[in-house]
């Protein structure tokens, strides 16, 4: 008698797993506009749609408690939540936030790790609203929802790029994936000689990056102050090149990216130089940036020009041309993505 057939969860891999989960999903309500597939749902209510997102940090997987504060894991599980809803030019409004917990944590703990969710509740002018609690055998699990709002006329899908588009990207790249390196090193020389102090002094900006990033609302404000509705929109989580392809596949076209384009601040360069590193690789593939990648019209190109928070990276172009990274010599690579993916065995601990 056969055994029956078994497929190893990491031969998918993240992003494929969701699509074999999703793909005979069908919506049943008139009023959900957008279901899986984006940086959020979308869902009709009144004058408004709606947009609801949610996503679940666990330890040993997204955080390390040896090197990250609970203040800061507490602020950064809601701003990753943000993230999503500005990744669709909306605004968030509301969150619930649930936890499960080991006997190993005190309430004082849990009382630190709020003190981060509602520090940023309180930057970005969100509602905690409900959530859960629950016992855990295996340390701490973070489950944040978000809800947010947009105009219908605004709302910005990850499918809506046309050829010939600019491919724009707010801030710059690397930093979160370079403060993370940074950390691990530090940890393995505490591991191995507990008597030596992190020596950490000098790396504000990418620790920063990586343990309290910020969602880039002020992107949105800020085109919207320019007039300028982007085509399609992602935000930067999983590293660019992922985040490029996300949007050619939704889109249905190609890319263009050039690699001498590529914002990379000088700290993040330089500590990508330290650990011999390709500054380069580290922008398209690090990941954790929360920064916002869109796409926007050739006639919107005078209105970004120029703005210190925006760069322009490349253009969409024809399906057929593929999706290409343009290196600074001219040649042109097909463009992969190597970022994160927590299926993926090489990222397993």
């Amino acid at each position: 008698m056969s055994k029956e057939a078994r497929t190893e969860i990491d031969s998918l891999g993240e992003f494929g797993l969701i699509k074999l989960l999703t793909e005979k999903n069908t919506s049943q309500n008139e009023s959900t506009l957008k279901a899986v597939g984006d940086d959020a749902a979308v869902i009709r209510s009144g004058d408004h749609l709606k947009l609801l997102s949610t996503d679940m940090l666990l330890e040993g997987v997204h955080f390390d408690l040896s090197y990250v504060p609970l203040k800061h894991l507490g602020y950064k599980a809601v701003v990753v939540n943000l993230s999503d809803i500005y990744a669709m030019n909306g605004r968030a409004k509301q969150i619930t936030v649930s936890i499960a917990i080991s006997n190993r944590f005190s309430v004082e703990a849990i009382e630190e790790l709020y003190s981060g969710i509602y520090l940023a509740c309180s930057n970005y002018g969100v509602d905690l609203v409900g959530g859960d609690t629950s016992a855990s055998r295996q340390g701490l699990v973070i489950s944040v929802s978000v809800i947010g709002e947009v105009e219908e006329d605004k709302v910005v899908y990850r499918s809506g790029a046309h050829e010939n588009d600019l491919l724009v990207v707010s801030g710059d790249l690397g930093g979160a994936y370079m403060g993370l390196q940074l950390l691990e090193r530090e940890k393995s020389v505490f591991v191995d000689n507990p008597d030596i102090q992190p020596d950490l002094d000098g790396n504000d900006y990418v620790l920063e990056r990586q343990l309290k990033p910020e969602a880039r609302i002020d992107i949105v404000d800020l085109l919207n102050k320019m007039e300028v509705v982007p085509t399609s929109m992602i935000d930067i989580s999983d590293g660019l090149a992922s985040e490029v392809i996300h949007l050619c596949d939704q889109s249905g076209l190609g890319a263009n990216v050039y690699d001498e384009k590529i914002p990379i601040d000088p700290m993040t360069y330089q500590r990508a130089r330290d650990f011999e590193l390709d500054p380069g690789v580290v922008a398209l593939n690090g990941g954790e940036d929360y920064e916002l990648l869109f796409t926007v019209k050739q006639s919107d190109y005078d209105k970004i020009k120029g703005n210190p928070n925006l760069t322009v990276i490349g253009h969409m172009q024809n399906k057929d041309a593929g999706i290409q990274l343009i290196a600074k010599n001219g040649t042109q690579h097909e463009l992969s993505a190597q970022g994160w993916d927590a299926f993926l065995k090489q990222n397993r601990s």
